[in-house]
């Protein structure tokens, strides 16, 4: 026999029953505050730690002497800084190039519907089958030679910006989107006379704020903690985003002053997902994807 929906509602309203939600959703809330902050604040306890306090006080809460100089000793003595501006460079680059094509791809079959649109977007789908690892050595021979145009993009940012296009989950991600958006707008500003760009800046860009934060957080973040692509491409130190630089100093610098490297690399990304968090998650509920 189950329980009515009345006797439910009077259940809950009860003292106790009451003071068992609240300590459910207070204890949860702890667990998911220790979860998600607790790993930075050990981080910067650690940056700011020198490293006798790290081996003999690994569990204290606090350093007794905290030396906040670790991060400009990161920035200048390991050359964190020139490494975190080739990583903004990178980033910035992967950012637009990956934006750019999705938002123009997603419009194009979704609004436009062009008449092998359909096979096109099949093709599209399809490399999400394929391993990214499989393609590195084709999208190696092709970075140094280019097909037609025979140039060498080797050892530089070029070889990082435009691959970063190339990724069909974002593409998938502007198309569920655009198909969501109602299509008698369309129709009316074709009517009224707007062409196809003007339909795609002035009507579609406008009203996608949501799902272009998601693209945009995905393309930073991929971009910022890649290392693979960006060791095989960027021969150069002095070209090379932080994620190589890490795996080079892993075995020489000091750890105090390696621990405050990793949070100046780790802020970006945080500050980019609390500025944006309410588009993403306004992005993330209205394409379906969860997780």
């Amino acid at each position: 026999m189950t329980a009515s929906p009345t006797f439910l509602a009077l259940d809950r309203q009860r003292p106790a029953s009451r003071a068992a939600v609240r300590t459910l959703q207070a204890v949860t809330l702890l667990g998911l505050l220790v979860a998600g902050i607790g790993p930075l604040f050990w981080m910067i306890k650690g940056a700011v730690s020198t490293p006798t306090q790290l081996t003999s006080k690994p569990l204290a809460l606090w350093p007794d002497n905290p030396r906040f100089g670790n991060f400009s000793s990161a920035y200048t003595d390991l050359g964190v800084g020139r490494s975190l501006l080739n990583t903004a460079l990178i980033v910035g680059g992967c950012w637009f190039v990956q934006l750019f094509v999705s938002t123009t791809a997603g419009f194009a079959l979704s609004v436009l519907r062009p008449k092998f649109g359909n096979v096109v977007y099949g093709a599209i789908l399809a490399t999400m089958f394929v391993p990214y690892s499989v393609n590195m050595v084709s999208l190696f021979l092709t970075v140094i030679d280019v097909p037609i145009l025979h140039l060498d993009l080797g050892d530089t940012y070029w070889a990082i910006w435009l691959p970063a296009g190339t990724n069909a989950f974002t593409v998938l991600l502007a198309k569920q989107f655009f198909d969501a958006l109602p299509r008698e707008l369309f129709d009316a500003a074709r009517v009224d006379g707007a062409s196809t760009r003007q339909l795609l800046t002035r009507i579609v860009l406008p009203m996608s704020r949501p799902v272009l934060a998601v693209i945009s957080l995905l393309s930073v973040m991929h971009a910022w903690k890649d290392f693979v692509w960006p060791l095989v491409a960027l021969t150069d130190p002095a070209k090379q985003p932080i994620s190589v630089t890490f795996s080079q100093l892993a075995n020489q610098a000091p750890q105090d002053q390696l621990i405050a490297a990793m949070v100046m690399a780790v802020a970006p990304p945080v500050l980019v997902f609390v500025v944006c968090q309410k588009y993403i998650v306004a992005g993330l509920g209205f394409t379906g994807v969860k997780g």
